[in-house]
């Protein structure tokens, strides 16, 4: 028989949300180890998958059972004497993200790093795994099949295909030749001919980036639920959860286009052209790259780039959303403490596991690397006349370690100036790798302004100019907090009155100057009062109720946007045009 790692997933009884899972090894060891990864790639966090994990049993090929014991967290030993092993066990899956596992009586989605063992001994060779579904569901996976069984070339390839069993019928579009499935589960889309005709005009555009499609067929797996928004990229599909309502808005419709556009854009950034430092992959910990500001901060600069370039975003639309990240930059503390460097390093234990005190002490990667790959593409467009952008950076990366063979540490750096013509160190060492405020400048290349206000409410993310109401000069009082529920305080800013005065997480509002609020009343009470006011603050702390007198700080201009340089020059009009693909005369148009 063919040497190969074979799984069988069955899921006989959904409503105990138990995957059956038997896992089959060959022959030769006379002890085997079997684990269980810690983390999955993409997603840079020790999650402990194991802990799933129950009911293990082993087994010789004549059905005897063997001696099997823990090891450690993720280990399972077996006294195997040569033989080939069989391990039955059980997966719990109840936990509804990208990352993880899922079974009821609607579907059942798993991860393969959250539900097949492996050893490190037959890490390399074929992985088959056959799924037993109930009746009248199917079973969605982009690997390919002999037969009934799926068949990944090594672990990492059955790792990076997630399946979706159940009751679903597909949504299929072409690109390039490739045929597109979109699975959808937890509602149905409303106009699916809208959404595979989208798709398919964003997918194209990047396609034409990199010259053609990396794979033979693509899986979008797409899970609509009452809250939650994320994605996680593969080598063939991705999986992606998404708000049910925000289908029915223009825009959630962008939102979800923009979240499709980003995780595609890994197939070519991440999945195949990768850090050097997960080459290859170690699924027992954490494996450390400071270069993730450069393979997700770039693919979030163009997730909404692309959705502009396939015409289902206005220019005015993109530059308002690039003003909403910048606002959602200027207005997290962190960016002043740590560096996108690190970051990146660290997003281990910062990143996927942020507290109330993330705000003052990181910043995320995705967001100030959206920032930096945003200059960076005007930086090279300035210095090349706009003969060279971004584009021509992630080309060439594509060309030289398209095979996975890894970029080094300083690869993205070192091809970014060679495209440029010019050193761009300087660049690189302050918005890597120092907290400075970043440098601008750069914008006016392109006709564009850099603007700062206060923000207006609790619900503007900015990338507008003031709507220039009355009293909009005034200057508002501000406590710098947030809040979540009916008044709970949920973060205290790094310098803010609040913090001045020993307002704490966790304490609840119940007053400000002896009159009933909660979260949303608090804040525009304070805003209502001049900067330098004093306010009584009556709150809950650990069920003991305290007043305490805040002064009042000015509110901060942190909401950013926009704007075009009153007397353009020909050059900016073009340089305009080459970046955004719109005219500069054209009309700005709704925002």
């Amino acid at each position: 028989m063919h040497r190969a790692v074979r799984y069988r997933v069955s899921m006989p009884r959904p409503h105990t949300h138990l995957l059956e899972v038997e896992a089959s090894f060959p022959g030769g060891a006379s002890v085997l180890d079997a684990v269980m990864p810690v983390w999955t790639p993409g997603s840079y966090m020790v999650r402990e998958f194991a802990r799933q994990v129950q009911d293990m049993t082993a087994h010789a090929p004549d059905g005897t059972l063997l001696p099997v014991r823990r090891a450690d967290k993720r280990t399972w030993r077996v006294d195997a004497k040569g033989v080939a092993v069989t391990l039955r066990y059980r997966v719990y899956a109840n936990e509804l993200t990208v990352r993880t596992n899922h079974l009821d009586g609607s579907h059942a989605y798993f991860n393969g790093a959250a539900t097949f063992l492996y050893t490190e001994d037959t890490r390399g060779l074929e992985h088959h795994v056959t799924v037993d579904a109930p009746p009248g569901w199917r079973t969605f996976c982009a690997l390919g099949q002999r037969a009934s069984t799926f068949v990944a070339q090594d672990y990492d390839e059955l790792v990076d295909s997630p399946f979706e069993v159940g009751p679903h019928t597909p949504l299929t579009f072409s690109v390039e030749g490739v045929p597109h499935e979109v699975v959808v589960w937890g509602d149905t889309v409303q106009d699916p001919e809208r959404l595979c005709a989208d798709l398919k005009r964003i997918c194209e555009c990047q396609a034409r980036v990199f010259g053609g499609l990396p794979m033979p067929r693509y899986l979008i797996l797409l899970y609509l639920t009452d809250r939650g928004r994320g994605g996680l990229e593969h080598k063939a599909s991705t999986a992606l959860l998404f708000p049910r309502v925000g289908l029915s808005t223009h825009r959630g419709w962008e939102d979800l286009l923009t979240l499709v556009a980003h995780e595609y854009f890994h197939l070519w950034f991440i999945k195949r052209v990768k850090p050097r430092a997960l080459v290859p992959f170690d699924y027992a910990q954490e494996n450390y790259t400071s270069l993730l500001w450069a393979f997700e901060g770039s693919t979030a600069y163009y997730d909404n780039l692309f959705v502009r370039r396939a015409g289902l975003m206005s220019a005015q639309r993109y530059l308002t959303r690039l003003g909403e990240t910048l606002t959602a930059l200027h207005a997290t503390p962190g960016r002043r403490v740590q560096t996108l460097a690190e970051a990146s390093l660290v997003s281990w234990v910062k990143h996927y596991r942020p507290d109330e005190n993330s705000p003052n002490s990181a910043i995320s990667y995705y967001l100030k690397g959206e920032v930096v790959s945003a200059l960076l593409d005007l930086e090279i467009r300035r210095a090349t006349g706009d003969a060279r952008g971004l584009d021509d950076v992630v080309r060439v990366l594509w060309q030289r370690y398209g095979d996975g063979s890894g970029v080094p540490e300083d690869g993205v750096e070192a091809v970014a100036s060679e495209v440029a013509g010019v050193d761009l160190t300087p660049f690189f060492d302050r918005a890597l790798r120092t907290t400075q405020p970043l440098d601008y400048s750069v914008f006016s290349h392109v006709g564009l302004e850099l603007n700062f206000r206060p923000r207006e409410a609790a619900s503007d993310k900015g990338g507008t100019p003031p709507r220039g109401r009355a009293g909009e000069g005034k200057p508002k009082g501000w406590l710098g907090i947030t809040t979540r529920g009916s008044g709970t305080v949920a973060v205290v800013m790094d310098g803010s009155p609040a913090q001045d005065a020993g307002l704490y997480v966790e304490d609840d509002l119940v007053a400000l100057n002896g009159w009933k609020v909660d979260g949303a009343t608090l804040l525009s009470r304070c805003e209502e009062r001049r900067p330098g006011e004093t306010v009584r603050l009556t709150v809950f702390r650990r069920d003991r109720l305290l007043e305490i007198p805040v002064v009042l700080g000015t509110k901060p201009a942190e909401a950013a946007w926009l704007s075009r340089v009153e007397r353009p020059t020909d050059a900016q009009k073009a340089a305009y045009q080459a970046w955004l693909g719109s005219p500069w005369e054209e009309s700005p148009g709704q925002s």
